[in-house]
C-alpha cells in the first residue's frame, strides 16, 4: 500500500463519521456544495493561469457579472468550469453506477473548454504538444487512441484492488501523462479524481491554488514512478474536505477540537511552529489549509502524541 497507513485510517474514520450522519440535513448541503463549487472552480482554473480571484469567480458565477479589467476568456472559464461540476454531482447523484469511459471523459472535457475552445472540445489532440516547465513529453499524438484505450482497461482491472485515494492519485496522473486533449487536461483529470471519489462517499477534493508548486512536483516525481508523494497530497485535499464537512456538521464543544493556526497553537505546547508545520505537510497529524494557512486542533497533536508513545511501547 502506498497510502501512509496511519493517514489512510485517520481518513477512513472520518468518511465513516460522515456517512454515519447520511442522508446530511439539505439546507447544509446546499451551502457546502455551492461553496464547494466556486472554491474548486476558483482553484482549478488559477492553477491554469486564470486571473480571477476567489470574490470574482463567485461573482460571474453566482451573478452573472463582468468584471473590468479581466478577460472574456477568464470569465467562459469559470462558467464552463461550473457547468462541468454542476455534471459531475448529477451524474453521481442520478447515477452511482457510472462508470469511467472515454466518452465520459470527453463529455466532460467538452463542458470544460466548451466556450474557449469550441473547435477541440471533447475532441483528442490532433498535434503534439509539449508541458511547459516539465520534463515529461506526452506520447506522440498517433498514440493517444490507444493510450486512452489502454488507461480505461487500467481503471477497469485496478478500481477494485486500489484503496480509492490510491485509485484516485493514479487516474488522475495516468490522464495528464497522456494529455489526451490540447487544453484543459488538468481540469478534466482533477474532475474525474473526483468522480471516482464522490462514487465513495468522499465530498468534493480541492487542489488549492497556493499548493500548485508543490501539486507540480508530485505530478512530476509521478512520471518517474514515485507515486507516494502525489497519493500523500492527494489525501490530505481529501482530509481538508472531510475537516470542512464535519467542521459544520459537529461543531466544536471545546477549545481542544477547535482548528487554530500553527503559529497560535505553538504558544501553548511543547512543539515549535516549524516542526507542526512538517508534521502538517506530511500527513503526520490532522491539519488542512485555510487560504494560504494551516490549521490543527490540540485534540490531533494529543491523538499524535498518544499514537507515537504507542509505537514506542512496540518497539
Amino acid at each position: 500500500m502506498i497510502l501512509d497507513t496511519q493517514l489512510a485510517s485517520r481518513i477512513d474514520d472520518k468518511l465513516k463519521q460522515l456517512n454515519s450522519l447520511r442522508p446530511l440535513p439539505s439546507s447544509i448541503i446546499i451551502k457546502l456544495k455551492q461553496q464547494f463549487a466556486i472554491e474548486m472552480t476558483y482553484n482549478s482554473n488559477a492553477i491554469e493561469g486564470n486571473s480571477l480571484t476567489l470574490k470574482e469567480t463567485a461573482w460571474v458565477i453566482q451573478d452573472g457579472l463582468t468584471i473590468k479589467g479581466k478577460s472574456l476568456k477568464d470569465h467562459l472559464e469559470a462558467k464552463d468550469h461550473y457547468d462541468a461540476l454542476e455534471f459531475l454531482y448529477e451524474t453521481v447523484e442520478h447515477n452511482t453506477q457510472q462508470t469511467i469511459s472515454e466518452v465520459f471523459i470527453r463529455t466532460l472535457h467538452q463542458l470544460v473548454v466548451r466556450e474557449t475552445e469550441r473547435e477541440y472540445a471533447g475532441k483528442y489532440r490532433t498535434v503534439n504538444v509539449m508541458i511547459t516547465g516539465a520534463d515529461h513529453t506526452p506520447p506522440d499524438v498517433s498514440e493517444v487512441s490507444l493510450r486512452m484505450h489502454d488507461f480505461i482497461q487500467w481503471i477497469k482491472m485496478n478500481q477494485k484492488k486500489l484503496h480509492p485515494i490510491e485509485l484516485a492519485a493514479f487516474i488522475h496522473h495516468k490522464l495528464v501523462y497522456i494529455h489526451p486533449f490540447a487544453d484543459g487536461n488538468g481540469r478534466t483529470a482533477r474532475l474525474i479524481m473526483n468522480l471516482t471519489l464522490m462514487h465513495v462517499g468522499y465530498p468534493l477534493v480541492i487542489i488549492l491554488k497556493n499548493d500548485r508548486r508543490k501539486y507540480y512536483r508530485a505530478l512530476s516525481q509521478a512520471d518517474k514512478a514515485n507515486y507516494q508523494p502525489l497519493v500523500r497530497f492527494i489525501a490530505q485535499a481529501i482530509e481538508r474536505s472531510l475537516n470542512i464537512y464535519l467542521k459544520v456538521l459537529f461543531p466544536a464543544k471545546t477549545d481542544k477540537g477547535r482548528y487554530v493556526s500553527l503559529s497560535t497553537l505553538a504558544k501553548d505546547i511543547r512543539f515549535s511552529e516549524k516542526y507542526l508545520n512538517l508534521l502538517a505537510r506530511y500527513g503526520k497529524i490532522e491539519a488542512h489549509k485555510e487560504k494560504r494557512i494551516w490549521v490543527t486542533t490540540k485534540d490531533a497533536i494529543e491523538r499524535y502524541l498518544k499514537n507515537r508513545q504507542r509505537k514506542r511501547k512496540i518497539k
